[in-house]
């Protein structure tokens, strides 16, 4: 499963304004800080805001901020309206499934599971979460020096 670019932006956008909160974000703050095309981002914000996760201002010192606090935004709900519908194989849509198998195979059924599974994790991971590691993460997206500490990977030290 490979979540798609939509997903992807959407999650950058809101952890980079976590991250800067209380400033305002601009949409070339993000694209600038991920090297995304400006033109995907405005799209990502226009949802954000109209879903009630951004709030926007308008004018010449205009961006964006959260409209909620990030601790209250889980990774789950945005993967549910950005990936919708979610359907990891045919027969996990009941109107265009053609599987004969449908209502026996434990495939399916262990599939089931593991969206499940996989949506309990992302369910309990909130935007705060993501931005938990605010200096290192600013730090590169800034184009700061990381530390050498930083740059191994954990238990290598």
């Amino acid at each position: 499963m490979r979540l798609t670019q939509y997903s992807n932006f959407t999650l950058r956008t809101l952890q980079l304004v976590a991250l800067r909160a209380p400033e305002i974000v601009t949409v070339d703050d993000v694209a600038r800080a991920h090297r995304i095309s400006k033109a995907h981002l405005v799209k990502v914000a226009g949802e954000l805001a109209r879903r009630g996760y951004i709030e926007t201002i308008r004018g010449r010192r205009g961006g964006m901020r959260l409209a909620r606090p990030a601790e209250q935004i889980t990774v789950g709900e945005i993967i549910r309206w950005t990936e919708a519908p979610l359907e990891l194989v045919e027969c996990f849509n009941a109107e265009t499934n053609t599987c004969p198998l449908l209502g026996v195979c434990h495939l399916s059924r262990g599939l089931h599971r593991a969206m499940r599974a996989f949506f309990s994790v992302l369910d309990d991971m909130t935007i705060a979460d993501i931005a938990l590691n605010k200096g290192a993460l600013l730090d590169r997206l800034e184009g700061r020096p990381q530390p050498a500490s930083a740059l191994l990977p954990a238990g290598a030290q």
